[in-house]
C-alpha cells in the first residue's frame, strides 16, 4: 500500500474516533434557534463506548436529596393548657431548601375553609403552596414528626396529611384563627370515617423579615410570675450583630398570651383536640402582620380519623 494510501486511511480513522467521541455533546453545542428542533431526538448524555475509552463519560450529575435520618432536635415545653411545645432545628437547611424549590411554582393566594367550601377571605391574605406527599424532602420531615408524635398517632389507622407551605410578605396576616374544624371532615378514600386535625406543627423556612410572630391570645406560661420579680425562662436567645442583643424566641405579648418569632429551622408544636375529639379554643392562634420582608413556613397537619 502506497505512503498516501496510509496517510489517507489514517486520516479517515481519526476523523471517526473524533465523530463518535464528539457525537454525544453536540446538543451543548447547538445554537439557540436550533433547540427545539434537535431536543426531539434522542441525545446521550454519555460517551460512546469505545474498546479503549470505555472510561471516558460526561461529568456525573450533582445528587439529589438525601434524607439525614439521623438529625436532632431539641424541644422545650412552653405552655401545658393549652399544651405548647418549641422545637429548635427541626427543619434542617437542606431540607428547606428543597421543600421551597419543589414549592416555588406553585404558590397561589392563601384559602380558608367555611362551611366545608375553601374560600379567599381578607382575614387570610398570604400565599399558599402544596407539596406532593412523594417529595423526598416532605417524606423526610414528615417521617421526622411522625417520629415525635409517637403514641399519639396509630399506624394503619391515623395520618400525616398532606404538608402546605404559607408565605407572608410586607403586610400580609392571618387573624385569629383555628386548625381543627368545628365538623369532622370525610375521609377521601370512599371509605366512612372522618378525621380532624389532632395537632400541628408550624415550621418558619425563611425568616428575612421584621414583625409577623405567631400570636397565641390563650396561651399562659407555664410558671407563675415570680414572687419577688425574679427572672423567669425565656427561651434561647438570638445574638444580633455581634451585639449580644437579647431577643426571646418567645414573648408575653401586651394583650396577654405568647408571641413567637419567626426562626428558620424552627417549629411550634400543639395540641388541636381535647380527649374526647372536640377543638380546644385555646389553641386559637394568629399571624400577626409582617412588617418588611419575607417569611415562609410549613404547615403540618396530622389527621386523626374517627368511625362513622
Amino acid at each position: 500500500m502506497s505512503t498516501a494510501s496510509l496517510a489517507k486511511l489514517a486520516g479517515v480513522s481519526v476523523g471517526a474516533v473524533l465523530l463518535a467521541l464528539g457525537a454525544p455533546y453536540l446538543y451543548d453545542l447547538t445554537p439557540p434557534q436550533m433547540s427545539s428542533f434537535v431536543s426531539d431526538f434522542p441525545v446521550p448524555d454519555y460517551a460512546f463506548s469505545i474498546p479503549f475509552l470505555r472510561n471516558i463519560t460526561r461529568p456525573p450529575h450533582s445528587p439529589g436529596f438525601a434524607c439525614d435520618v439521623s438529625h436532632t432536635y431539641k424541644t422545650e415545653l412552653v405552655s401545658i393548657e393549652p399544651l405548647i411545645i418549641y422545637i429548635h432545628n427541626l427543619i434542617k437547611p437542606t431540607e428547606i431548601a428543597s421543600l421551597l424549590e419543589t414549592a416555588e411554582p406553585r404558590f397561589a393566594p392563601s384559602q380558608v375553609t367555611k362551611s366545608g367550601r375553601q374560600q379567599h377571605t381578607q382575614d387570610r391574605t398570604s400565599s399558599s403552596a402544596g407539596l406532593p406527599r412523594d417529595d423526598p424532602a416532605v417524606v423526610c420531615v414528615l417521617n421526622r414528626a411522625r417520629n415525635f408524635l409517637g403514641t399519639m398517632m396509630r399506624d394503619g389507622w391515623d395520618e400525616m396529611g398532606p404538608p402546605q407551605l404559607v408565605r407572608y410578605t410586607a403586610g400580609q396576616r392571618f387573624n385569629i384563627h383555628h386548625d381543627w374544624f368545628d365538623t369532622p371532615r370525610w375521609a377521601n378514600d370512599d371509605s366512612d370515617r372522618k378525621w380532624n386535625r389532632i395537632a400541628s406543627f408550624f415550621a418558619i423556612l425563611q425568616d428575612n423579615c421584621t414583625e409577623g410572630e405567631t400570636y397565641f391570645p390563650y396561651a399562659k406560661p407555664i410558671a407563675p410570675p415570680a414572687p419577688w420579680g425574679e427572672p423567669v425562662w425565656r427561651g434561647g436567645v438570638y445574638e444580633q450583630n455581634q451585639q449580644s442583643e437579647i431577643k426571646p424566641l418567645w414573648r408575653e405579648h401586651e394583650d396577654g398570651g405568647l408571641a413567637f418569632r419567626p426562626i428558620a429551622g424552627n417549629a411550634i408544636f400543639w395540641v388541636n383536640l381535647h380527649p374526647n375529639g372536640t377543638g380546644d379554643t385555646r389553641t386559637n392562634h394568629a399571624g400577626l402582620p409582617l412588617g418588611e420582608g419575607l417569611k415562609t413556613a410549613m404547615n403540618i397537619w396530622p389527621r386523626r380519623y374517627y368511625p362513622s
